[in-house]
């Protein structure tokens, strides 16, 4: 059976005993703060287990796109020097929820796996949990009974906790499982040691195929288990694994799920699989990290430099390196591939042939990147090795492997990883202080100078009274010096303070202090050490004066118009999102607002419209704002008041009140609703995994905009002759656009119907092969590709050159028939490098099919002519 059939039997297997069959989740997750990416079958349904979302279907199967990179055995570092291991994988699965249990899961396993797949019985092992007395928890009889209908004794092994016992973490649905393992060695090996002292030792030959989980407890914080009330079954299968089964092969590698990308990457390189060692694991890696690269793409994560993006970079990477050093890759190859993974995966994973495009021009970019800095990077590192093995200790300087990583951005485990192929290693203990010294650079860059306090008068602890004056008189009880990049500045402490300092995600005020008519501006005020300081420019004639400090009123209440919005609107979110919303950080300045919050899923339109009437009207409503000093903290637990998680408060709290929104706050705050006037949404996204973020404006500044907003649409209602309906008047251009448009295309269309006939008339048959070169006036390139795929559909044994000049660039395509690649092993992505340099640019594609592109259009007749010579040898 060929991949694609195993996946259907698995999928069709399980429709027959009433399951409904599910769409895989996207292998980058982004609601769940625990996780980058899907790393096993199960966390699509998590919320099920957890109890969280209700049961829509009992019975699902489905096969799971994952992705895994760390761990005893998925250490990326490891990927393509063995036989099995992946970073992307598949994992089939079957899930009861509350429905069916450890019987059917059992007998429906041997059916599928001996009736349908028609493994041999004899080589198939089962695992059943033993038990553990820490727990309370006994032996699985009942699996062990089920399995004895159909494997002998000594195929059905106890398993510790640790290889027989899941759980989904430290809390939570948990329970025993139980494990189907193959022996696919000879007969001979089989003959000398049993098979079932190779279970779950590492054997390669020896492998866990299926696990069928049996979820029947739940963890509790205080580590006791209570039964679940329903049982459920989780089961995962690896897809990879069951296919090098199936087909009879000793490695994953070699099963047509691999082989039409590594036999791709051969015609690419030169090189036959099977043929060298080294050049066989470059390509298993290049294989393996392609699928995870396209995958998480597609899933919506490019490469970064951060979190996720930087595990899908630095896997990309590493193929890039394979392929430089083993393959003698110089360009970008990686994005040559995507065509044989999705004529392979596109029909059972259809988001990867619509997001192609994509994916390509992302790999691609990705690979032109590194390469750039591979190549400067691996000439040094050469270098390195050449110098380290003239000597008797084979170590690399730590200060040498920074400087690469400082200067030309190559990452340590890369250095490593070259050292390791030259039996050398690196001083570990060298490049961690380098590193730290790096950092200190940078604390240094930074560096602030800070004076001793000066201290004037005596006072046990400052008071703020800016919640109900805005101007006092002050007294400055201590001050000191700063000097940041040689600027200097002040720092001062009052006796008390109308200032308030930033806490909370609310900025600190500014103002300035006043006395014998000279004013001393305060730019900032923070908090440190339960002081609250004033930043100043400078610093006043006298320090002992009495001054009399003035808030920034304009921006005192500008900043409380925000931060009460924030209550309002953290309040309508949970009425409209629901009560799982939680506030994970804001800011609250002048000019607007930031909220972020935890949610699993973008914000609708309906939805943002929704919180947006929600939070205006209760500003209409006028709510006076309530507010509770001194509160005992039980006693605001017990007035409702939300409390951020990770912030430490202290016994007594200050409770903020407006109608239904109660929080502790020890901000700024509107007297009552009215005040903020108007509250509009700017724009909703996500921040990470799970955290979505608002931001939005109130007051004069959504008054503005709502102004500007109006005066936009009054322009463009200008532009179409002030029509009765705007949106008809807009809808009607657009529709004359598209129409306008698809008769461009119409013409187009024509034009290389005309083209074509020209063509077909300037074949020549030059030993055998029927050539056309020819630069043609087009608009497009996808004029050039349309041609070149039409003539090859009508002439034999095509060689076909076409070249435009589009936009004041050389375009160039090469098509060349099926059995002229086959018989005379012409290559157009081999070939086209090559003749791109006459046009000074550069390109690649499939031996039949490949593109380039140039900054030298005055190139294209040399192309054309050189194009014939090669034709010609």
């Amino acid at each position: 059976m060929n991949s694609k059939e195993i996946r259907q039997t698995f999928l069709d297997f399980f429709a027959s005993k009433q399951h409904q069959i599910v769409s895989s989740a996207p292998m980058v997750v982004k609601n769940d703060p625990t996780l980058m990416f899907t790393n096993a079958g199960m966390n699509q349904f998590k919320d099920i287990f957890l109890g969280n979302s209700p049961v829509k279907s009992p019975r699902v199967a489905d096969t799971q796109k994952c992705l895994r990179v760390s761990g005893k055995h998925n250490d990326l570092e490891e990927v393509g020097h063995d036989t099995y291991h992946h970073t992307m994988f598949e994992m089939l699965g079957n899930w009861s929820f509350g429905d069916y249990f450890k019987k059917e899961a059992v007998n429906w396993a041997w059916e599928l796996l001996v009736g349908e797949f028609r493994i041999s019985p004899e080589r198939l092992y089962a695992t059943v949990f033993e038990g553990d007395e820490t727990d309370g928890v006994a032996a699985d009889e009942e699996a062990r009974g089920y399995w004895k209908q159909y494997l002998p004794d000594d195929h059905i092994l106890n398993g510790n906790k640790k290889d027989n016992f899941w759980e989904m973490g430290d809390t939570g649905p948990c329970g025993p499982c139980s494990e189907v393992h193959v022996d696919l060695r000879d007969e001979h090996e089989r003959a000398k040691k049993d098979g079932r002292l190779l279970v779950n030792k590492d054997h390669p030959q020896v492998i866990e195929i299926w696990n069928l989980v049996f979820i029947q407890y739940n963890r509790k914080a205080s580590g006791k288990l209570e039964e679940l009330p329903a049982k459920h079954v989780d089961t995962g299968m690896g897809f990879e694994r069951l296919c090098m089964v199936l087909q009879g092969k000793q490695s994953n590698y070699d099963t047509d799920v691999f082989q039409p990308i590594i036999k791709e990457l051969g015609n690419l390189a030169g090189v036959k699989y099977g043929d060298d060692d080294k050049t066989d694991i470059a390509m298993r890696v290049v294989a393996d990290h392609l699928r995870a690269i396209a995958f998480s793409i597609t899933d919506g994560q490019l490469p970064s430099n951060n979190k996720a993006g930087y595990v899908i970079r630095r896997i990309l990477r590493r193929a890039v390196r394979y392929g430089y050093t083993f393959l003698n890759f110089r360009k970008p190859f990686i994005f040559q591939l995507v065509p044989v993974l999705i004529q392979n995966m596109g029909e059972a994973f259809p988001e990867l042939k619509k997001q192609e495009e994509l994916v390509t021009k992302v790999i691609h970019e990705e690979e032109e990147s590194f390469l750039r800095t591979l190549e400067t990077g691996i000439r040094m590192l050469d270098n390195i090795v050449e110098e380290t093995k003239k000597n008797e200790y084979k170590v690399v300087s730590g200060k040498l492997a920074f400087e690469l990583y400082d200067t030309f951005g190559f990452p340590l485990d890369l250095t490593e990883l070259i050292l390791r192929e030259n039996d050398l290693v690196v001083n570990r203990k060298e490049f961690n202080e380098a590193m730290e010294a790096q950092k200190n650079r940078s604390r240094n860059a930074t560096h602030q100078e800070t004076g001793d306090w000066i201290q004037l008068q005596a006072d046990d602890e400052e008071e703020f009274i800016g919640y109900e004056h805005l101007e006092a008189k002050v007294k400055i009880t201590r001050y000191r010096k700063v000097k940041v990049k040689n600027k200097e500045s002040y720092q001062l402490v009052f006796n008390f303070t109308p200032f308030y300092a930033e806490s909370g995600g609310q900025v600190g005020d500014t103002g300035y202090i006043e006395a014998d008519g000279k004013k001393i501006s305060i730019l900032d005020t923070q908090k440190e050490n339960n002081l609250i300081i004033h930043y100043a420019k400078e610093l006043p004639a006298d320090p002992s004066a009495t001054f009399v400090a003035h808030v920034d009123s304009r921006k005192r209440q500008l900043t409380a118009n925000n931060h009460s919005a924030t209550h309002l609107l953290d309040h309508v979110l949970r009425e409209v999102l629901g009560e799982h919303v939680e506030q994970k950080g804001s800011l609250v300045n002048e000019d607007y607002l930031r909220f972020d919050f935890s949610h699993f899923q973008k914000v609708t339109e309906e939805e943002l419209d929704e919180i947006q009437r929600k939070v205006n009207h209760m500003i209409r409503m006028n709510i006076k704002r309530e507010e509770f000093r001194a509160v005992p903290m039980q006693e605001a637990m017990d007035m409702g008041a939300i409390a951020l998680f990770g912030e430490k408060y202290g016994d007594l709290v200050r409770v903020i009140r407006f109608g239904d929104s109660t929080e502790l706050c020890g901000g700024t705050h509107v007297e009552a609703t009215g005040e903020i006037g108007l509250f509009t949404i700017v724009s909703e996204g996500s921040v990470s995994a799970g955290v979505r973020r608002i931001e939005a404006i109130t007051a004069d500044r959504a008054e503005q905009m709502m102004v500007q907003n109006h005066k936009v649409l009054k322009e463009v209602s200008g532009m179409l002759n002030n029509p009765k309906n705007l949106k008809v008047s807009v809808d009607e251009f657009l529709k004359r656009n598209n129409e306008l448009t698809k008769q461009i295309e119409a013409f187009e269309k024509e034009a290389v119907g005309i083209m074509k006939r020209d063509l077909l008339r300037e074949v020549q048959d030059i030993n055998g092969v029927s050539f056309i070169a020819r630069q043609l006036e087009v608009n497009n390139s996808a004029m050039l590709k349309d041609l070149a795929f039409q003539l090859k559909g009508e002439i034999d044994n095509l060689f076909l050159v076409l070249a435009a000049e589009i936009d004041g660039k050389a375009n160039l395509h090469i098509m060349i028939s099926d059995a002229l690649v086959k018989e005379r092993g012409f290559n157009a992505g081999k070939l086209i490098r090559d003749l791109a340099k006459h046009v000074k640019g550069g390109g690649g594609g499939q031996p039949f099919y490949a593109t380039a592109g140039g900054k030298e259009p005055a190139g294209i007749p040399t192309v054309l002519e050189e194009a014939s010579n090669l034709v010609n040898q």
